[in-house]
């Protein structure tokens, strides 16, 4: 096995065996924007990656294999919060229930007032896509 793929090895030997997506984190990378260029919502990235990242989402290192969803339960369809939005008016240019965009993330709180410019939200028709 070359140093390369020895090195992939163990890279991925912490991934969830059904990781239906993966992404190699490079240089400067940070979660926001990870999810954002890979149309994967931020708390799914935390989410499947317990153990990895942590909350503060401070840990990554570049070369390291993060599992981007789970076969099944990956949510492909995301928006980019913008300041000044609310899970109303996300949902609506959506075409999607603010029912559903709280399903889909459940990180946001019963109000809606913890969402954060540069977060990432699944605003898919349903989380199995």
């Amino acid at each position: 096995m070359t140093m390369a793929a020895s090195a992939y090895a163990r890279a991925t030997s912490f991934l969830p065996a059904n990781c239906a997506r993966t992404y190699t984190v490079r240089s400067g990378d940070f979660c926001e924007a990870i999810s954002a260029s890979q149309h994967v919502s931020t708390f799914q990235l935390a989410n499947v990656n317990k153990g990895i990242i942590d909350v503060g989402c401070d840990n990554l290192f570049a070369g390291e294999v993060l599992c981007l969803g789970i076969t099944g339960q990956d949510c492909q369809t995301v928006h980019v919060v913008q300041g000044g939005e609310t899970c109303d008016s996300i949902a609506a240019n959506a075409g999607i229930n603010e029912a559903l965009l709280a399903a889909n993330n459940p990180n946001i709180d019963k109000n809606c007032d913890n969402l954060g410019s540069g977060e990432v939200l699944c605003t898919a028709w349903s989380l199995f896509v």
